[in-house]
């Protein structure tokens, strides 16, 4: 596998200091594999906890972390906005701070994109470490979304994708905000901008510590709100 010339990867954390120095020091040794230039990116969420405290040490350990605050918390999407327009390098890989997905299973990605030459390449849980509503409510999602846009792909939601900087320079201005939209709204305007989508499934495995807040009911509101707005918009 050829090394990446340049590697952006950004973590959006949320209440995550249980998590994210592992997470991030985990993912180090993979980026010195993968890239030959890289930086890390972690974008603190308005987090109540230490998360701020726990990236601001893994900033001044490592001259390629960097770190995006939101004063207040205002949601996924913002934070995964935060990441990919705060990115600096050809590449941009995202994936949750919260120790769930194998970073070194980004080698799948860069290999699938070199056999495809994609300008997209997402992740999709061989098998999910969440509960059976988590599932069911990520399954009602993938549908509206076929059923609204047309796309068809795997899996929307899983939060490990590999993604060419063009893609964001080019694409119409993301908008969502607090809920889960964010993904699927990324993917839905790629692919109405010409931009080629491939897959690669990825494992997945429980949480170590803290807890998850993206299914609360005004998350899902609010991704709701989101899909009719781009619905409409389109």
């Amino acid at each position: 596998m050829v090394k990446l010339t340049e590697l952006s990867v950004f973590f959006p954390a949320y209440n995550e200091e249980a998590n994210i120095e592992r997470t991030v020091e985990k993912a180090i040794p993979v980026l010195d594999q993968v890239a030959e230039k890289y930086e890390v990116l972690i974008v603190n969420d308005g987090s109540k906890d230490n998360t701020g405290a726990v990236a601001a040490r893994l900033a001044e350990r490592y001259p390629f972390v960097r770190v995006i605050t939101h004063e207040v918390n205002r949601g996924y999407g913002a934070a995964v906005k935060s990441g990919f327009y705060n990115s600096r390098y050809e590449w941009i890989v995202f994936t949750d701070s919260d120790g769930q997905f194998d970073f070194s299973e980004v080698t799948k990605f860069i290999e699938k994109q070199e056999q495809t030459g994609a300008d997209l390449v997402i992740g999709y849980y061989l098998k999910r470490a969440v509960g059976a509503f988590t599932v069911f409510t990520s399954k009602v999602w993938e549908f509206l979304v076929l059923l609204f846009f047309g796309l068809r792909v795997t899996d929307t939601d899983c939060g490990f994708k590999m993604v060419r900087k063009a893609v964001i320079d080019k694409i119409p201005a993301l908008e969502a905000e607090r809920g889960p939209f964010i993904t699927s709204e990324f993917l839905v305007k790629a692919k109405r901008a010409g931009f080629k989508i491939a897959e690669v499934g990825v494992h997945h495995y429980p949480r170590a510590g803290g807890k998850p807040t993206g299914r609360s009911l005004k998350v899902i509101a609010s991704g709701f709100s989101d899909l009719i707005r781009l619905r409409l918009s389109m």
